[in-house]
């Protein structure tokens, strides 16, 4: 039934509405993707004040009332993430974390891990610039996929099950591939091999760095396993 309840979330991208007020797509620990109105919220003495900007982690009270929209009721500000406006490389990888988790997660069912992972992602890029790096924004993008239920398989063929001689990558049949069963797909350094497994493996404040050569093919299996089983398209990590 139509009421009141609250929740976390952080504001993945806001968009003008009429005169006054701001669309609002919303990624929230309770509800996973919300979509809110915050009405009056660009009046010069809104009471919600600069809290409902993109990138902030906000504690809400929404209504829900009979259309697809919830209204914003009140916000309390949890994580500004104030110091990633003064980096240009720390607000292009968060914009670009938000917008992963915009397309990935757009059902209204919860996913914590999902959630946990966009509120220490946009920490690290606020806490310090050398986050920013394209390594690291491969490894949120690759546990994302964990996150999901779409992470290859980096352990044997996807195939055939051989643990031997995986020098291939297939978004088709779900991951590396060894010789035998590399049609349809790409090759895959050893470089980068070990680079998806480390970054999948370890926390994302020690995502190992790589090549160029390494991360451009990391990129294109990430990619590829979004298009090939989310049906999502993302523009590939910037270096």
């Amino acid at each position: 039934m139509p009421g009141s309840f609250k929740t976390e979330a952080i504001v993945l991208r806001s968009i003008r509405y009429g005169e006054a007020d701001r669309i609002l797509h919303l990624y929230s620990r309770e509800r996973g993707r919300i979509g809110a109105v915050a009405k009056g919220v660009r009046r010069p003495k809104s009471r919600f004040g600069g809290r409902l900007e993109p990138l902030f982690r906000v504690a809400l009270v929404l209504h829900e009332g009979r259309g697809e929209l919830y209204t914003v009721t009140s916000a309390q500000t949890v994580h500004a993430h104030a110091a990633l406006r003064d980096g240009r490389a720390a607000l292009a990888r968060a914009t670009e974390a938000c917008a992963a988790v915009l397309r990935l997660f757009d059902s209204s069912e919860p996913n914590i891990p999902a959630y946990n992972l966009l509120c220490h992602e946009l920490a690290l890029l606020d806490a310090s610039p050398a986050f920013a790096g394209r390594a690291q924004a491969l490894g949120f993008r690759l546990k994302l996929l964990l996150a999901a239920g779409f992470v290859p398989e980096l352990g044997s063929c996807a195939s055939c099950g051989e643990r031997e001689h995986l020098g291939a990558f297939s978004a088709r049949a779900g991951g590396v591939v060894c010789d035998a069963c590399e049609a349809g797909s790409f090759p895959l350094d050893l470089a980068t091999h070990d680079f998806l497994v480390a970054a999948l493996a370890r926390p994302l404040a020690e995502v190992p760095d790589a090549s160029e050569r390494a991360l451009a093919q990391a990129d294109r299996a990430i990619a590829e396993t979004l298009e090939h089983h989310a049906h999502v398209r993302l523009a590939r990590v910037a270096a």
